[in-house]
């Protein structure tokens, strides 16, 4: 049984204790699809005034919806568009405290103003992506960029 946690203590360590309770959430389940959704649903208690938490799977040789939380969105994403391409096509993560300001954004939300996307590499092979939309310009910081890599880290182990 899954039970809110009240994350406490400097950032870096509120993204460790995600870390450690993703893992335990996912510990024994081998669906993919199954612990995509639960690690959105732990980004989105998580995380604050953010508008969008979710994956995106490579299929055939582009990005395609996955689990998410937030409003319906983008269904598929060439590689090398927008954030989320662009982090698949450069296979790191690209953090972007302007969204308008980013060639060839692509607005799936009209009121997102910041990303994060992380790309999902298992075996040097790009999988899919994190994605997180904020309505706040320069939500996410390094630090944050650092804990999420962390917690993508712990899932892949999970898929």
């Amino acid at each position: 049984m899954f039970s809110r946690i009240n994350y406490e203590g400097p950032l870096a360590e509120q993204y460790a204790t995600l870390s450690r309770q993703l893992h335990t959430l996912l510990d024994g389940e081998q669906d993919r699809i199954a612990n995509l959704s639960n690690a959105s649903a732990v980004l989105n208690q998580f995380l604050d005034r953010i508008n969008w938490v979710g994956f995106y799977i490579m299929n055939d040789g582009e990005l395609v919806l996955g689990p998410f939380q937030g409003l319906p969105a983008c269904v598929r994403i060439p590689v090398g568009r927008g954030v989320c391409g662009s982090a698949v096509e450069q296979k790191h993560t690209l953090l972007v405290d302007d969204v308008h300001a980013f060639p060839g954004h692509i607005a799936c939300d009209a009121a997102s103003k910041s990303e994060i996307v992380i790309p999902l590499i298992k075996n040097n092979t790009v999988i899919g992506v994190l994605d997180i939309d904020s309505p706040i310009e320069a939500r996410f910081s390094k630090e944050d960029q650092l804990g999420l890599e962390q917690f993508v880290q712990t899932l892949i182990r999970h898929l």
